[in-house]
């Protein structure tokens, strides 16, 4: 029950300070679990990482979920998905109650322009990270699909579909290769 409380409490202050949804979370459940915490390696990090980025829904969530199942099996997962959700949710409603009133607050305008720069460095921040454990080629296609999906509007699905027949692919040749 400690444990499922830790992951809880974790994941909830992650959620209650972070800004600029689900990217913006990641350096600090990186943070978190590898450096403070010491749950998992950066290894297994990348690769959940890559789990809940391929997944369906909010990838904070995903990675917290993966996080929270791998430390403390289904009910890990349900504290650490909780933990993340609840700070977002109180948020959100709070405002929602109260924005027609503070919607023209030249305070509140200053203070969103004041994040958005603190924004992209957060979501810089795991590209960078990520990017250290490949090789010059793997980032250099990495490049070229990021840029065919802002220039010519390519779907994100369509390339990972391609990208996942490629690895699987190249997994069977090389197999092959290794039988014979």
């Amino acid at each position: 029950m400690r444990d499922l409380f830790e992951i809880f409490a974790t994941f909830f202050r992650i959620g209650l300070f972070t800004f600029g949804g689900g990217f913006a979370m990641l350096p600090l459940i990186e943070r978190a679990i590898i450096e403070r915490k010491k749950w998992i390696d950066h290894k297994t990090f990348t690769e959940l990482l890559i789990i809940a980025q391929s997944s369906p829904g909010p990838v904070a969530i995903n990675t917290a979920v993966f996080v929270g199942y791998k430390r403390s099996g289904t009910a890990g997962a349900f504290a650490a998905a909780l933990g993340t959700i609840i700070p977002s949710l109180v948020i959100i409603l709070l405002i929602a109650m109260f924005f027609a009133t503070i919607r023209e607050n030249s305070y509140v305008d200053a203070a969103f322009k004041g994040m958005r720069p603190a924004v992209v460095a957060l979501i810089v921040g795991p590209i960078i990270t990520l990017s250290r454990s490949m090789t010059w080629w793997k980032i250099m296609i990495a490049a070229a699909v990021g840029l065919s999906i802002w220039w010519w509007g390519f779907s994100p699905v369509w390339v990972l579909i391609a990208g996942a027949s490629v690895g699987l692919t190249y997994t069977a040749i090389s197999s092959r290769k290794l039988k014979n």
